[in-house]
């Protein structure tokens, strides 16, 4: 396994075949999952390990595990993906954490490193995330991380319309 990151709390590496387990944690908790109206099945799951695995060989990035350095044990994800807004490429820094992990600061330290990685070894001129418009929780990390919105839209997923806020920082 790849390590990509560390914080003074947390390693953050490539996720590997197999890690099924650890993703249905929080991919399968329908709180975690709020954004996307439901959770993952097993299914989704198998098939989001995959599509991470091969895009980090293709692009060198994706949605990475997050573990403590401590007791090794994964308490979620956090990454960069792709996202076109307005024409424009942009890194998306997105992020699922167990709940038990969500009153830490975990997703701030994890995002904090991520966009600095992002700035530093990957050239990025501005990073985006885009989140539902009833997850608070997401949004004050956005903003902890000096972010701003940008612009209000509307995504549809599963055939559900769903309000985003695309928040925007830029290097």
């Amino acid at each position: 396994m790849l390590m990509i990151l560390e914080t003074d709390r947390l390693r953050i590496r490539q996720w590997t075949r197999g890690e099924e387990v650890e993703l249905t944690e929080f991919l399968a908790d329908p709180e975690v999952m709020l954004a996307y109206e439901e959770p993952f099945t097993q299914e989704e799951i198998v098939e989001w390990l995959r599509w991470n695995i091969a895009s980090y060989e293709t692009k060198g990035y994706g949605l990475w595990a997050v573990e403590l350095k401590e007791t090794k044990e994964v308490i979620g994800e956090c990454g960069l993906t792709d996202q076109w807004i307005d024409g424009r490429p942009y890194f998306e820094i997105t992020h699922h954490f167990k709940k038990s992990a969500c009153h830490e600061d975990y997703m701030l330290e994890a995002t904090q490193a991520i966009i600095q990685y992002a700035f530093e070894s990957l050239g990025a001129h501005a990073i985006v995330a885009i989140v539902r418009d009833v997850n608070v929780e997401s949004m004050n990390v956005a903003i902890q991380n000096g972010m701003t919105i940008l612009k209000r839209i509307i995504k549809e997923y599963k055939e559900v319309q769903m309000p985003h806020y695309i928040f925007k920082i830029e290097r």
